[in-house]
């Protein structure tokens, strides 16, 4: 039997894409082994955010060359699909597939395996406007499954490099959506994350079909308990969208909506699409139509230019935003970008005493939310044994409203809804105790292995 071996790099689409990229291999009979043992096919989905990702990329694929010298290495992913040369220049490289035609990997393997000369798979991104259909069925994690409904985008803000890794923005189409969210529930699953590079703009190439319609069409798939959306601009969230929030009892009172800078003249030079009066103005909007909303968000520190006077009036703005946790980022040059060329570049010092500045604050803010819900009852969908003590009898997983709770349980309750009361507020989890577990289901799942 033929083996495969995978490697990740960068974000959560990544992850989606490499599971979809699996399936194909899985149906035609290959076995997955770990990426540090032997394999006739290696496979490393690289990732191009900063230029630490490719020199990460580049590593990463040379361990695979020397771990079987034998093995055909095939990479994909966003640094594949920015300089495929760079990357069939590494000696042992045998494939490069981009962010498109993955559904080619194994023709394309059969083909090496033949003609033994090295294929260089990758097309021009920017001309791509058809949505890759790539079904994951299954995942590792059993209790939350991701479903991607775009791929690209089109915002082209300064610092960043995807649009030129992942193309244009494209919608999956709607009935091809929920088809695979009833797979999804099918397989057990109770809750489904909505992903894609840029997962708010979904429906922007679509005549009259938006997400709010997706949204309000996922509502009414049985079985789903709760649907969460990974990410979503300010400028996305529309009254239509909030309208959808606010009717469903599906949708999680958890929103990821990245700022990135709490000053105007920053975000200006980021060339985001909003100014912080509008942002604000967002957050309120959905504080008030989902009272206990948990909006989490990504902040980028020491952009260029970025004075401590800018930095103090972003400090305070996202103070008065009260998220519930902010990622900070410290801002890192990307090769290809505007925001690389830019004069006036923040001194590393400079911009690590601002990250920690934020986390500081990110980590109050983050207490401050959870105490709001001590001695209230959320419902919890437990995800595996506490990490800290993992034969303690304790079990850890998200609340609706993204509280990560510890309380005693078995792992039976694993992709359960349990009802919990949060008796003690903390920065990172916070602990609870089990008030009652919805009976089981019987699922197909269960019954076919």
């Amino acid at each position: 039997m033929s083996t495969v071996a995978f490697y990740t790099l960068g974000c959560k689409v990544n992850f989606y894409d490499t599971e979809a990229i699996w399936q194909l291999f899985k149906n035609e009979g290959y076995e997955q082994v770990d990426f540090e043992q032997t394999a006739d096919v290696y496979v490393i989905n690289t990732c191009t955010v900063t230029n630490t990702g490719d020199k990460k990329s580049r590593q990463i694929i040379r361990r695979a060359v020397r771990r079987n010298p034998d093995a055909i290495v095939a990479v994909t992913g966003c640094y594949a699909q920015t300089s495929p040369a760079e990357i069939l220049a590494i000696p042992g490289v045998d494939l490069v597939i981009g962010t498109q035609s993955r559904d080619q990997i194994l023709p394309l393997v059969k083909q090496y395996r033949e003609e033994r000369q090295p294929i260089n798979a990758v097309r021009n991104i920017m001309k791509t406007r058809e949505f890759e259909e790539l079904d994951v069925p299954d995942f590792a994690d059993r209790t939350r499954a991701f479903l991607k409904i775009q791929e690209g985008c089109n915002n082209f803000c300064t610092f960043c490099i995807i649009p030129w890794s992942r193309g244009l923005m494209r919608s999956r189409k709607p009935d091809s959506v929920i088809k695979q969210a009833h797979m999804l529930v099918e397989a057990g699953y109770k809750e489904i994350v909505l992903t894609g590079i840029h997962t708010g703009g979904y429906g922007e190439d679509i005549q009259d079909y938006d997400l709010a319609d997706l949204l309000r069409d996922l509502d009414r798939v049985e079985g789903l308990k709760r649907i969460r959306i990974s990410s979503i601009e300010a400028s996305q969230i529309t009254d239509k969208v909030i309208e959808v929030l606010k009717s469903s009892d599906k949708m999680c009172r958890h929103l990821h909506v990245p700022l990135q800078a709490g000053d105007d003249a920053v975000l200006a030079r980021m060339r985001r699409k909003y100014t912080t009066a509008e942002f604000g103005e967002k957050i309120e909007k959905l504080h008030r139509a989902l009272p206990g909303v948990a909006i989490t968000t990504d902040i980028i520190v020491g952009f260029p230019g970025e004075t401590e006077e800018m930095f103090r009036r972003g400090y305070e703005f996202m103070e008065r935003m009260q998220f519930a946790e902010m990622h900070v980022f410290p801002y890192s040059k990307r090769t290809g970008t505007p925001a690389a060329r830019m004069e006036d570049q923040i001194d590393e010092e400079v911009k690590n005493e601002r990250v920690h500045e934020l986390i500081d604050l990110s980590e109050r803010m983050q207490l401050a939310y959870a105490e709001k819900f001590v001695g209230h009852t959320l419902e919890v969908i437990p995800e595996r044994t506490y990490k800290g003590a993992p034969d303690s009898g304790l079990m850890m997983g998200y609340s609706d409203n993204y509280i990560n709770l510890v309380f005693p349980g078995t792992e039976a309750m694993i992709g359960q809804v349990c009802t919990v009361k949060l008796t003690e507020a903390g920065v990172n989890e916070s602990k609870g105790e089990l008030v009652s577990v919805e009976a089981p289901e019987i699922r197909k799942a269960a019954v076919n292995g």
